[in-house]
């Protein structure tokens, strides 16, 4: 089942005197985090966003209603999180909580590898970790191995004969 809140980082401080705070960005980057108009709680409540710009790796956010250095202080620490319906995906993107735990299978002959444990942001492509029995392995978000992802099958389909053994010695 997909969440629809998705962690997308964390207060880690306070900026400035008029009530900002500094988060660090867990998605995509403090671009993509900095043009949200509202970040949510973990308990699901709004908190709507007034200003918001990147400076170096973090996001510099004003929340409406934090005015002071110590109503900022008070948010250091909390995890804030985007609601999946405020995101438009391109087609064959998907948020890396929605790929982990999807089973790898076999796209000839319906093999089961073992489940997606981590997703590694290379910068040339994605790098799934299947896990299988405490054993990892490690293969690349191309389209000649990862021939389709169904989120809704809750798997994905690789083409072995293109990672050269990699799962031989399972069997």
């Amino acid at each position: 089942m997909k969440k629809q809140f998705l962690e997308a980082g964390k207060i880690v401080g306070v900026h400035g005197l008029k009530g900002e705070v500094k988060i660090d960005p867990w998605c995509d980057g403090p671009d993509f985090l900095s043009r949200f108009k509202r970040l949510f709680d973990k308990n699901e409540n709004e908190m709507k966003v007034t200003r918001a710009r990147v400076q170096k790796n973090i996001v510099i956010v004003k929340f409406s209603g934090v005015d002071t250095p110590e109503d900022a202080q008070a948010l250091r620490g909390r995890l804030v999180y985007i609601d999946r319906a405020d995101v438009r995906l391109p087609k064959g993107v998907y948020f890396v909580q929605d790929i982990i735990g999807l089973e790898a299978v076999d796209v000839d002959d319906g093999t089961v590898y073992g489940s997606v444990t981590e997703v590694y942001q290379t910068g040339a492509n994605d790098v799934y970790q299947i896990t299988k029995d405490g054993r990892d392995h490690l293969i690349p978000k191309i389209p000649e191995v990862v021939t389709r992802v169904d989120i809704e099958e809750g798997k994905i389909y690789i083409n072995t004969k293109n990672i050269g053994g990699l799962f031989e010695d399972e069997n």
